[in-house]
């Protein structure tokens, strides 16, 4: 099961980039181009937040099955020692929640703004420190397409 799950978890970072692209492109373009808030901006922020809750959901299920968390669980100290896995245990996770959390800001901001160019100064922002959390913690030394 864990080949399945870090598979599906490393495509579907792809995803999330490509998203996080799209909705970050829409929200500066909005911003600095002065345009009107469309559906298609609400989607791009809505598809961009789904996508890191479904990648965040894997990465929780990676954390049950996982030997790499199990041999940290088993001996944190020499877990510490490790860099791969100190880095996916105090940079990675912590990151990629922090990501979570900047998205949905990001989202519901731009939601409850009370003009378009709010919107698109709330989604600018927060999609930029979401992409910014993202892009330190993917661990870029791991491959970059894993296939099963």
């Amino acid at each position: 099961m864990y080949p399945i799950v870090l598979t599906i978890h490393n495509w579907l970072r792809w995803l999330v980039v490509l998203l996080g692209v799209v909705a970050l492109v829409r929200a500066y373009l909005g911003l600095f181009g002065r345009r009107v808030w469309t559906p298609a901006d609400k989607t791009a922020g809505t598809l961009f937040s789904i996508s890191i809750d479904v990648q965040f959901l894997f990465g929780l299920l990676l954390i049950f099955v996982s030997p790499l968390v199990a041999a940290a669980a088993a001996s944190p100290a020499a877990a510490m020692q490790s860099d791969e896995l100190r880095r996916i245990l105090v940079e990675h996770v912590p990151l990629s929640l922090l990501a979570v959390v900047f998205v949905h800001i990001g989202t519901l901001g731009a939601r409850r703004a009370a003009d378009d160019r709010r919107r698109f100064v709330r989604s600018a922002l927060w999609f930029t420190l979401t992409v910014l959390a993202l892009l330190v913690a993917i661990p870029w030394w791991r491959p970059l397409l894993r296939l099963p």
